[in-house]
Protein backbone atom coordinates (compact mmCIF):
# COMPACT_ATOMS: atom_id res chain seq x y z
CA UNK A 1 0.00 0.00 0.00
CA UNK A 2 1.41 3.40 -1.11
CA UNK A 3 0.61 6.29 1.20
CA UNK A 4 2.77 9.07 -0.19
CA UNK A 5 4.01 9.50 -3.72
CA UNK A 6 5.80 12.82 -3.29
CA UNK A 7 8.38 12.14 -5.97
CA UNK A 8 5.81 11.17 -8.60
CA UNK A 9 3.59 14.14 -7.67
CA UNK A 10 6.52 16.49 -8.18
CA UNK A 11 7.22 14.77 -11.50
CA UNK A 12 3.73 15.10 -12.93
CA UNK A 13 3.56 18.73 -11.80
CA UNK A 14 7.00 19.88 -12.99
CA UNK A 15 7.08 18.01 -16.33
CA UNK A 16 3.96 19.64 -17.84
CA UNK A 17 5.13 23.00 -16.49
CA UNK A 18 8.47 22.64 -18.26
CA UNK A 19 6.72 21.63 -21.49
CA UNK A 20 4.51 24.72 -21.30
CA UNK A 21 7.53 26.97 -20.72
CA UNK A 22 9.34 25.42 -23.70
CA UNK A 23 6.29 26.13 -25.87
CA UNK A 24 5.87 29.67 -24.50
CA UNK A 25 9.41 30.92 -25.19
CA UNK A 26 9.27 30.70 -29.02
CA UNK A 27 5.62 31.83 -28.95
CA UNK A 28 6.52 35.06 -27.15
CA UNK A 29 9.43 35.67 -29.50
CA UNK A 30 7.11 35.30 -32.50
CA UNK A 31 4.41 37.44 -30.89
CA UNK A 32 6.77 40.35 -30.25
CA UNK A 33 8.41 40.12 -33.68
CA UNK A 34 4.99 40.34 -35.35
CA UNK A 35 4.21 43.47 -33.33
CA UNK A 36 7.33 45.16 -34.70
CA UNK A 37 6.54 48.68 -35.88
CA UNK A 38 7.40 49.16 -39.53
CA UNK A 39 6.92 52.57 -41.10
CA UNK A 40 4.47 51.95 -43.94
CA UNK A 41 4.93 53.53 -47.35
CA UNK A 42 1.16 53.81 -47.85
CA UNK A 43 -1.77 53.95 -45.43
CA UNK A 44 -5.13 52.89 -46.84
CA UNK A 45 -8.34 53.30 -44.88
CA UNK A 46 -11.25 51.08 -45.96
CA UNK A 47 -14.64 52.20 -44.69
CA UNK A 48 -17.50 49.72 -45.01
CA UNK A 49 -20.93 51.07 -45.86
CA UNK A 50 -24.08 49.16 -46.63
CA UNK A 51 -23.48 47.69 -50.10
CA UNK A 52 -20.20 49.48 -50.91
CA UNK A 53 -16.74 50.40 -49.62
CA UNK A 54 -15.03 53.80 -49.45
CA UNK A 55 -11.26 53.99 -49.62
CA UNK A 56 -8.91 56.76 -48.56
CA UNK A 57 -5.23 56.91 -49.38
CA UNK A 58 -4.35 59.30 -46.56
CA UNK A 59 -0.71 59.72 -47.61
CA UNK A 60 -1.70 61.45 -50.85
CA UNK A 61 -3.01 64.86 -49.85
CA UNK A 62 -5.04 66.85 -52.32
CA UNK A 63 -5.80 70.57 -52.35
CA UNK A 64 -8.49 70.25 -49.65
CA UNK A 65 -6.07 68.45 -47.26
CA UNK A 66 -7.93 65.16 -47.58
CA UNK A 67 -6.40 62.02 -48.96
CA UNK A 68 -7.31 60.41 -52.25
CA UNK A 69 -10.91 59.19 -51.83
CA UNK A 70 -13.03 56.85 -53.95
CA UNK A 71 -15.98 54.47 -53.59
CA UNK A 72 -16.04 50.85 -54.71
CA UNK A 73 -19.33 49.14 -55.58
CA UNK A 74 -19.96 45.45 -56.14
CA UNK A 75 -20.47 44.43 -59.77
CA UNK A 76 -24.05 43.17 -60.31
CA UNK A 77 -24.39 39.48 -61.17
CA UNK A 78 -25.75 40.14 -64.67
CA UNK A 79 -22.64 42.22 -65.54
CA UNK A 80 -20.03 39.70 -64.35
CA UNK A 81 -17.58 38.38 -66.93
CA UNK A 82 -15.99 34.96 -67.02
CA UNK A 83 -13.41 34.60 -64.24
CA UNK A 84 -14.82 37.34 -62.01
CA UNK A 85 -15.84 36.39 -58.48
CA UNK A 86 -19.48 36.78 -57.52
CA UNK A 87 -19.98 39.13 -54.54
CA UNK A 88 -16.23 39.96 -54.49
CA UNK A 89 -15.49 41.81 -57.75
CA UNK A 90 -15.95 45.58 -57.70
CA UNK A 91 -15.95 48.47 -60.16
CA UNK A 92 -13.00 50.35 -58.57
CA UNK A 93 -10.24 48.18 -57.14
CA UNK A 94 -7.67 49.18 -54.54
CA UNK A 95 -4.21 49.50 -56.08
CA UNK A 96 -1.16 49.03 -53.86
CA UNK A 97 2.57 49.19 -54.62
CA UNK A 98 4.59 45.98 -54.77
CA UNK A 99 7.28 45.03 -52.21
CA UNK A 100 6.39 47.79 -49.74
CA UNK A 101 4.86 47.89 -46.30
CA UNK A 102 1.22 48.92 -46.37
CA UNK A 103 -0.97 49.83 -43.42
CA UNK A 104 -4.63 48.83 -43.88
CA UNK A 105 -7.13 50.41 -41.54
CA UNK A 106 -10.48 48.65 -41.91
CA UNK A 107 -13.51 50.20 -40.24
CA UNK A 108 -17.25 50.59 -40.69
CA UNK A 109 -19.61 53.53 -40.96
CA UNK A 110 -22.73 51.61 -40.00
CA UNK A 111 -22.89 47.83 -39.50
CA UNK A 112 -20.48 44.88 -39.34
CA UNK A 113 -18.65 44.22 -42.65
CA UNK A 114 -16.20 41.68 -44.02
CA UNK A 115 -13.27 42.95 -46.12
CA UNK A 116 -11.46 40.35 -48.24
CA UNK A 117 -8.51 39.87 -50.59
CA UNK A 118 -9.06 36.39 -52.07
CA UNK A 119 -5.63 36.17 -53.74
CA UNK A 120 -3.90 36.78 -50.39
CA UNK A 121 -6.15 34.48 -48.44
CA UNK A 122 -7.40 37.41 -46.34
Amino acid sequence: KILHGTLIEIGWTVTPSLILVLIAIPSFALLYSMDEVVHPAVTIKAIGHQWYWSYEYSDYNQSDNEGLLFDSYMIPEDELELGQLRLLDVDNRVVVPVNTHIRMIITSADVLHSWAVPSLGV
